[in-house]
């Protein structure tokens, strides 16, 4: 009888190697004519819209910036970004300065009643600078537990002068005390001086102090010297305290500053009084 080998079958190498090892090819992308036309027009229509809704936003911008001095009350100095001498009175008795009268229109803690009333002259070249509202109090009157910024002005040629209140309760215990008994001259400068510079105060800037009297009033000044401070290496502050509060006047300037409104600076210092 007669055996039947069976060999067995393995694939073939090349045909086992194109079915198993083959990569297989990205899937073609078609864009049929009428696929394509309605995604351009899609693109048209989407700019389309967004560029009306653009316009609409300009105009009612525009529409906005026309009404609403209209509805606010009289602008407050703080809004002004144009020189002081367009808008504040010429100083009688020295037609080369202007008089800022601080009222309560002008800063949060004026309108809260938390401050006296101010004032000081100023060059009319100079222009008044906005307050940052973290800075000026606004957001914890009447009751702010740390010194804020009143007002600020500045001529890039002459320097910046700038007003800080502190409350009363930060440097004493007893209610309106009079800075006489707050301390000395030196002790309150101690506790004040990081507002003068911007960043901190050693006592060897102090170059001079005074005690002026006007009326019942009483001021300390100071003459510092300060190279490292944010505000300038020049510093002039005049100190008094009125109600609950402690106004502190601040004339900085650079070197460059210095030497040209140095007389300018003492003349705004010696104006000011609450």
């Amino acid at each position: 009888m007669a055996t039947t080998s069976t060999v067995p079958r393995f694939p073939s190498p090349i045909s086992s190697t194109s079915t198993s090892t083959s990569t297989p090819k990205p899937p073609q992308l078609h864009f049929k004519a009428h696929n394509a036309a309605s995604f351009s027009q899609q693109i048209s229509q989407n700019s389309l819209t967004l560029s009306l809704r653009r316009e609409v936003l300009l105009k009612g911008l525009a529409a906005a910036g026309a009404v609403l001095p209209l509805l606010k009350a009289p602008p407050s100095f703080a809004a002004k970004e144009v020189e002081v001498g367009s808008y504040l009175p010429t100083l009688p008795s020295d037609p080369s300065f202007v008089l800022f009268k601080a009222s309560p229109k002008d800063t949060p803690a004026l309108r809260a009643g938390n401050v006296q009333p101010y004032q000081f002259i100023l060059p009319p070249t100079w222009k008044q600078l906005r307050i940052a509202n973290i800075l000026s109090g606004n957001y914890c009157q009447p009751k702010c537990a740390e010194p804020w910024v009143e007002v600020k002005f500045e001529d890039e040629k002459q320097g910046k002068v700038q007003v800080v209140a502190s409350p009363l309760i930060r440097l004493t215990n007893k209610p309106n005390s009079s800075i006489e008994e707050i301390g000395s001259p030196e002790k309150l400068i101690a506790s004040l001086g990081p507002f003068v510079t911007g960043n901190t105060y050693d006592p060897d800037e102090l170059l001079e102090t005074s005690v002026e009297k006007l009326g019942d009033q009483t001021y300390y000044k100071y003459v510092l010297e300060t190279p490292f401070a944010l505000t300038g290496s020049h510093n002039l502050a005049k100190a008094t305290a009125k109600g609950n509060t402690v106004i502190l006047f601040v004339a900085s300037a650079n070197d460059k500053q210095w030497k040209a409104s140095e007389k300018t600076l003492k003349a705004m210092l010696d104006s000011f009084q609450v």
